[in-house]
């Protein structure tokens, strides 16, 4: 995170560096500019100089740092760049060579050290030059091939002229970046920008006409920049947009290609704050995400508690999927996803893990079930995300009214029950012993003797407890050889609502590796106190079981206090209702927990040693009783005497 920066994207102060060749006026600059008055004499590297808040309209302090070029103090130098929000870099008007030396060495070096900061590149000592420069014919160039250098400006600190605008535009390029906005190569805003913008202009369009009509422009000039337009004011914009694109203006208003029209027009012109104040008084931060003190989401108080989705906003994504399932055909294809959250930043079930997590028809399109699977998924990993997407989506409640935080699972153990409507549960077993073949199972997918495993993945779908019921069933698959991993987090098991356990039933080795991960787990359930029901699944059941197995098995599972193996094969779709049953074991959370014979010993030493405490406690108790009897009869006998 930058230096200036804070967790809501609200700048405390900005960081600004200055570096170039020696002798290019880089501490002339900065004392110019700190005192508003010409210094003949100022030390080689000055020390850390402040420019108030007031200084600049946007109201945000600068600290510049003076650096030194000399090869000596080049870690200094790459540590404070590394630190810097802005970089002023120098060359010397009346010094050629200073400028040759910006694109031979100076840019080169900070893509070298990866700084990702904005380059104001300024010209010092212009009062020194004698011959003819034209400063765009010569910049050009260089910006096109360094497209972090944000402006070029010359100044000359002696006649003190253009002194502050140099710090003016660093800060600018800090505060309201070109990057994120527009492309500078294309020439046009980039996709994000435009996402965002029309998100914007859906909001504002109050009577959903698809066009900004002279009292929304008006509601929105307020809301923005806290001041009406005027009646002429608004004929001129419109005026503006219809010259250059028919298309922007129609008898109802401003179109969204007007919209977003003006704000290019804002960009190119040079007023790019004007669509940042836009953006940030809707909530975007930098990233053209929306801040998170924006969706105020609330906290977990506890590992295992969980995150799931309101009645309410489980309505709404139902409202959303009808509007956007055009053909009412109970499916949304790809286009209609791209069109749903073409007011996102992106679609966010591009990638892994929502990527192929719920099953698509031959179309590539999605039903309502998997539709709600894929949000009950992003709200169980990522509530924050979720509540964005929402928000994005058009929902325009709070956090609160639309997540709710479930009950501490050790809670549900102890009241035997759950209220719970999404499970996770994570699938551990070797190697080819038909894991990935259950989760594809879950989607309803055909059998292959070759599933694509990539390592770590999730399946979501819903599973009907009984008629008119449903629960969210998330299987994470957990490679054999990420199991110890994930379990060397101590709170790793306080998500998983069932562990399940899946082996080939013909392979005694494959057996021996569940059994070795069962332990495992179980041990780290008994230490945690984060113990979860746990189910054996005897997988490959159209192959010839091994009996040596079949007898191991149910040894283990009396020994441990667990259900018998679930027999299943996917090959011969012969499921034995096996997620029905994953779905009771996690609706009965006190059930089929693993106790180890450490764990039971464990137990009987803490039996014993409360037993002892109680008779101890009742020894003494007595002995209380006894000794104050005792006292009662010898007072009572004194007193008689």
């Amino acid at each position: 995170m930058p230096a200036g920066s804070t967790v809501s994207g609200a700048r405390t102060g900005v960081r600004i560096v200055v570096v170039g060749d020696r002798g290019t006026g880089k501490s002339s600059l900065i004392a110019a500019a700190a005192a508003e008055t010409f210094r003949p004499e100022v030390p080689p590297v000055l020390p850390l100089t402040r420019l108030p808040a007031d200084y600049y309209p946007d109201n945000v302090p600068i600290v510049i740092i003076d650096t030194s070029s000399s090869l000596e103090n080049r870690g200094k130098l790459a540590e404070e760049l590394k630190r810097a929000d802005a970089v002023v870099l120098t060359y010397a008007c009346d010094q050629p060579s200073s400028l040759n030396r910006l694109s031979s060495f100076w840019l080169h070096e900070l893509r070298r050290l990866e700084i990702k900061a904005p380059v104001v590149v300024a010209g010092c000592k212009l009062d020194r030059r004698d011959d003819e420069f034209n400063l765009s014919v010569e910049m050009v160039p260089l910006m096109q091939q360094f497209r972090e250098i944000e402006t070029c400006i010359e100044c000359s600190a002696p006649n003190l002229l253009q002194i502050q605008e140099v710090f003016y535009f660093a800060q600018k390029a800090v505060l309201h970046p070109t990057a994120p906005l527009f492309d500078q190569e294309t020439q046009a805003l980039r996709p994000r920008c435009i996402r965002a913008l029309k998100r914007i202009f859906i909001l504002c369009d109050h009577d959903m006409d698809g066009s900004l009509n002279d009292e929304e422009l008006n509601e929105f000039q307020i809301k923005c920049f806290n001041a009406p337009l005027q009646p002429a004011e608004i004929v001129g914009v419109k005026s503006v947009v219809q010259e250059k694109l028919p298309e922007g203006v129609n008898e109802l208003g401003l179109t969204l290609t007007g919209f977003l029209f003006l704000h290019a027009l804002f960009i190119e012109k040079g007023r790019i704050e004007t669509t940042w104040t836009v953006l940030r008084k809707f909530g975007y931060n930098d990233e053209l995400k929306l801040r998170e003190d924006y969706l105020s989401i609330p906290n977990k108080k506890a590992p295992d508690q969980s995150v799931e989705l309101t009645s309410e906003a489980v309505e709404f994504l139902k409202g959303i999927f009808s509007t956007f399932d055009d053909d009412k055909d109970g499916v949304l294809r790809e286009n209609d996803l791209e069109d749903l959250f073409s007011t996102a930043p992106e679609s966010p079930w591009d990638e892994p893990p929502y990527k192929d997590a719920v099953e698509r028809t031959p179309l590539r399109g999605i039903s309502l079930s998997g539709f709600l699977s894929e949000w009950a998924l992003m709200t169980l990993l990522d509530p924050a995300q979720s509540v964005a997407n929402l928000i994005y989506v058009g929902h325009n409640c709070n956090a609160s009214s639309a997540l709710h935080i479930t009950r501490r699972r050790l809670l549900d153990k102890k009241k035997q029950q759950t209220e719970r409507n999404v499970f996770q549960c994570y699938v551990f077993g070797p190697k080819n012993a038909g894991k990935s073949a259950l989760l594809m199972s879950l989607l309803g997918r055909p059998f292959s003797e070759n599933y694509p495993t990539t390592g770590e993945q999730y399946v979501v779908n819903a599973v009907n407890k009984d008629v008119g019921n449903k629960k969210t069933l998330v299987l994470r698959e957990i490679p054999e050889d990420g199991a110890k991993k994930l379990l060397s987090d101590k709170e790793s098991l306080a998500s998983c609502d069932v562990a399940i356990f899946v082996y080939d039933s013909s392979n005694e080795y494959s057996f021996k590796g569940a059994m070795e991960l069962l332990s495992y787990v179980a041990r780290q359930g008994e230490e945690t106190g984060f113990g979860m029901p746990c189910l054996l699944i005897a997988a490959k059941n159209d192959l010839d079981s091994n009996s040596k197995v079949n007898i191991d098995s149910a040894k283990i599972c009396l020994n441990m206090g667990i259900d018998a193996p679930i027999p299943v094969s996917v090959k011969d779709r012969d499921m034995n209702d096996v997620f029905s049953r994953i779905l009771n074991a996690a609706e009965r959370p006190h059930l089929c927990i693993p106790e180890t014979d450490i764990g039971r010993n464990q137990k009987r030493y803490r039996q014993l040693v409360t037993h002892t405490i109680m008779c101890l406690s009742v020894g003494a108790a007595a002995t209380f009783i006894g000794l104050a009897a005792y006292r009662a009869y010898a007072a009572r006998k004194n007193n008689s005497s």
